[in-house]
């Protein structure tokens, strides 16, 4: 059993090692280039809003670093699989898919700390915080994370080259944290146009942390809606990810 936990770790740090710490020392730019997307939104929320929607934003730009964050590992695993071969070895070790993407799940967590880092600090200074808020938005974020994760090993594993790749995860990050309500209430999207927003399970996100902090009020059937469609559709698209992506070649 010991040997057996000793090759898992080996092969989730040999991903993080891989994956995280070569880009983090070689291209340090790519650090900035994480953080302007969060942070720029944010930025221009609070200017446009005058400091109302701070706190808003602030549990936005969390969202949408975790989607960020998810998606990301859609052009990571491409370029290893097309460009490196090196799910070809993984394919061939005794290293299995879940294994392989928890550990490029973890890597990607670990190069977005900084973002987390800083967005914490804030979050601590301009949100009104409590044990319960925590907890609940921990939660989200872990939610879509897992989302984001699966769908992009799903598409890593269809797409056959880097660029196609990138495009997918710019389409993708785009509709889920620019477009929905994520850094601010969807009562200021005219209702025609909520009933769109809520295609995305971003906005349910939303919706859940601005409720736990006090800024939006919902009804606790709402409420429960909210969470039901988020790890509802969370689960499916893990179950989903799982069964039909191609992990090894046929």
């Amino acid at each position: 059993m010991d040997i057996k936990h000793r090759s898992l770790g080996s092969q989730l740090l040999a991903s993080i090692l891989m994956n995280t710490i070569y880009a983090m020392q070689n291209f340090p730019i790519m650090l900035l280039n994480s953080m302007l997307g969060p942070f720029s939104f944010l930025i221009v929320i609070d200017f446009i809003s005058h400091g109302a929607l701070l706190s808003v934003a602030i549990i936005g730009a969390f969202i949408s670093t975790m989607v960020s964050a998810g998606m990301a590992l859609q052009g990571d695993l491409s370029h290893l699989k097309n460009d490196m071969r090196f799910q070809d070895m993984v394919v061939s070790s005794p290293t299995s898919a879940l294994t392989y993407i928890v550990g490029m799940g973890i890597s990607e967590i670990i190069y977005f700390l900084p973002n987390m880092v800083l967005l914490s600090i804030m979050m601590f200074l301009f949100v009104p915080l409590s044990a319960p808020i925590i907890l609940t938005i921990i939660i989200v974020m872990l939610i879509m994370f897992v989302f984001a994760i699966s769908l992009s090993f799903m598409l890593s594993t269809l797409s056959t080259d880097i660029v196609q790749s990138w495009a997918f995860t710019g389409l993708v990050s785009t509709l889920l944290s620019t477009i929905p309500p994520v850094y601010y209430p969807i009562s200021y999207i005219p209702l025609p146009y909520q009933y769109i927003a809520y295609i995305s399970p971003t906005t349910y996100a939303a919706q859940i942390a601005q409720a736990a902090i006090g800024a939006i009020s919902i009804s606790p059937l709402n409420l429960t809606i909210d969470w039901i469609v988020l790890i509802g559709a969370s689960a499916v698209l893990l179950i989903v990810a799982a069964k039909k992506t191609r992990w090894r070649e046929r």
